[in-house]
């Protein structure tokens, strides 16, 4: 009998230390879970911060943070919708086209909109192959359930993002706080380019000049500076374009800005960015090019011009010859290009009215 309760008692023992040797095993699963989300969610912000400093548009970086959510995440579907001011568009998906006409309406449909008025997501699932999800109207093969994200900067609505897979339930146990970490990186990014996208919206070519707006520089012309570790930034004013446009005409005045500006397009190389920066001055970025390299192209390009005399056309008593002062300087890839034109313009509106020089600052 003794022997038994030793027995029973050591039984209980192994079976007590079974249990905590389990516990902690099963603890040092998830700890090891959890961090291995972490170093995942990480790697995906990196990306994310890689994605939005690549040379690129807005909404090819949105395409690319949705390949890397597909791709870090294993998602089956992924769609990112925004609402452009107008109407809503699929800003990145990996669905087929022919359903985007069904996910970019998911806004009207009943389903979510409690979803988008409380700010909180929606898990929508059949039960079998042979449902389909409310949403759908042709896809009975394709989506099985699905989390729908609604998107808020500052408190603003601005649009959806939703995921998909072809199985049903496959979503039931999910870790909804790491969906939540995706979608505020999601928000961080498109928060973070809506300034790009504005730029990008609001170019235009000046009438007189036929050259893209300031704006521009820091777009698509960025794009191509970038492209070198080092470039020269010109900046050129005409400084008696007011008192031509005081002592003759505004026509005189439009009429030397059209001729400096077709003369500048005709001798700089494609790879250059000509713009008219604001009112008398332009800006020329040599890409790639270092400020010895210019210099003599600049002297030449001044006297050129200089000694350029200017006709109005429908009057030829009304000429002139335009003067011009330059402040040159040198770009660095990842600092602010805006800076260096800030300085430039500074330096170029306090100068004396007489001034035509170059100087590099």
């Amino acid at each position: 009998m003794t022997i038994l309760i030793i027995m029973v008692v050591i039984l209980v023992v192994a079976i007590i230390g079974l249990i905590i040797y389990n516990a902690n095993i099963h603890k040092k699963v998830l700890t090891y879970r959890n961090i291995n989300q972490k170093i995942t969610n990480l790697s995906v912000v990196q990306d994310f911060m890689s994605a939005i400093g690549e040379t690129s548009s807005v909404d090819e970086k949105i395409k690319k943070i949705n390949d890397i959510l597909i791709e870090k995440y294993e998602i089956k579907y992924s769609t990112i919708v925004v609402f452009n001011g107008a109407e809503y568009e699929i800003k990145a998906s990996n669905v087929d086209k022919v359903h985007w006409e069904s996910l970019r309406t998911l806004q009207d449909v009943d389903l979510f909109k409690d979803s988008i008025a409380q700010a909180i997501p929606k898990y929508v699932t059949v039960n079998n192959d042979q449902e389909r999800l409310p949403y759908q109207k042709m896809e009975f093969g394709r989506a099985k359930s699905a989390i729908f994200f609604p998107l808020y900067i500052d408190n603003v609505y601005i649009g959806y993002w939703i995921i998909e897979s072809g199985t049903p339930h496959d979503f039931d146990n999910v870790d909804t706080t790491v969906l939540e970490v995706i979608k505020d990186n999601i928000v961080s990014v498109l928060k973070t380019v809506v300034h790009q996208k504005t730029l990008e919206s609001i170019v235009r070519k000046d009438l007189f000049s036929g050259l893209y707006s300031e704006e521009y520089l820091y777009g698509e012309g960025k794009k191509v500076i970038d492209q070198y570790t080092t470039s020269t930034i010109c900046m050129f004013k005409i400084t008696n374009l007011e008192e031509i446009n005081e002592k003759y005409c505004r026509e005189l005045g439009n009429e030397i800005i059209t001729k400096i500006s077709e003369y500048v397009k005709s001798n700089i190389s494609d790879q250059y960015i000509f713009v008219r920066y604001m009112g008398p001055k332009f800006v020329i970025a040599f890409s790639g090019v270092e400020i010895n390299g210019v210099a003599d192209f600049i002297n030449d390009l001044k006297e050129n011009i200089e000694k350029t005399e200017v006709v109005l056309p429908e009057n030829e008593k009304m000429k002139a010859y335009p003067k011009l002062n330059f402040a040159i300087s040198t770009y660095y890839k990842g600092t602010g290009l805006e800076e260096v034109l800030k300085k430039q313009e500074e330096y170029l509106d306090k100068c004396d009215t007489k001034e035509n020089d170059i100087t590099n600052i």
